[in-house]
């Protein structure tokens, strides 16, 4: 079984390689925010939470993003009981919701979106993503393509998170998600959706960098102490979570007519 899956995640590899033009794109709209002094929007419902704390903060990575997770949406540890699975999949089908959220933040059309859902068809998602279309904000879609084009829409004009996106990417994960047939089980196991997705990211993340330093503004990066050592990583942590203090006050700055 775990030949048969690695044999499957190899083919996630190719299908986010031949996605290096729509990265890069996604890579330019980004660090377009990040030099303007403002921020990238990172949301995910359920299990896609994964990919936008795989986004920021972690070791490798650096300021410019503002990963919006919702608890009520994400929370999957009680499984069930209070703050249980059934609620949050409830919950993330709520019209309206995205717009509480987004009400948080002061935007601008400097700032940019990663809206991450495997089926892109859960309605918070997909309201997320119009409201910072609304906006004049560029919103990159990540989902699992095959998965969205099979699945029922939940909003009630059947849009899915593909169509309110600027730029569409794709995890490479098949119809269902799950990649292994096991021998006597009528049901596959083993999702590909997380793979894919954080292959995606990390390589958004680093063409990202990789344009902050072509414009002479290299990042801050959450480094380990056995590649920088102890007090070049401590200073590299704090001057980084400084900046990205600063960068998120500018998202509370709320004016009388706001």
């Amino acid at each position: 079984m775990t030949v048969r899956y690695v044999d499957r995640a190899r083919c996630l590899l190719d299908r986010v390689a031949a996605q290096e033009a729509e990265i890069r794109q996604a890579a330019e709209w980004f660090a377009a925010s990040v030099l303007s002094g403002r921020m990238v929007h990172l949301f995910g419902s359920g299990h896609s939470r994964i990919m936008v704390e795989e986004m920021w903060p972690r070791y490798g990575s650096f300021p410019g993003f503002n990963p919006i997770v919702e608890l009520s949406l994400t929370f999957h540890n009680g499984v069930v009981g209070a703050n249980g699975q059934r609620q949050a999949m409830f919950l993330e089908n709520v019209s309206g919701l995205a717009e509480k959220i987004l009400r948080n933040y002061r935007l601008s059309e400097e700032d940019s979106a990663l809206i991450v859902s495997s089926s892109g068809c859960s309605l918070v998602p997909v309201e997320v993503a119009e409201e910072f279309r609304k906006r004049g904000i560029k919103v990159v879609a990540l989902v699992s393509l095959d998965h969205a084009r099979a699945s029922k829409s939940r909003s009630s004009q059947g849009r899915k998170l593909i169509d309110c996106a600027d730029l569409v990417l794709d995890t490479g994960a098949p119809v269902g998600d799950a990649m292994t047939d096991v021998p006597g089980l009528s049901q596959p196991v083993a999702p590909g959706s997380t793979v894919g997705g954080c292959l995606i990211v990390n390589a958004i993340k680093a063409e990202v960098a990789q344009l902050l330093v072509e414009h002479g503004q290299p990042p801050k990066v959450l480094t380990a102490e056995v590649v920088a050592g102890a007090e070049s990583a401590k200073r590299l942590f704090e001057s980084a979570y400084d900046e990205h203090a600063l960068r998120l006050s500018r998202l509370y700055r709320f004016g009388a007519d706001d």
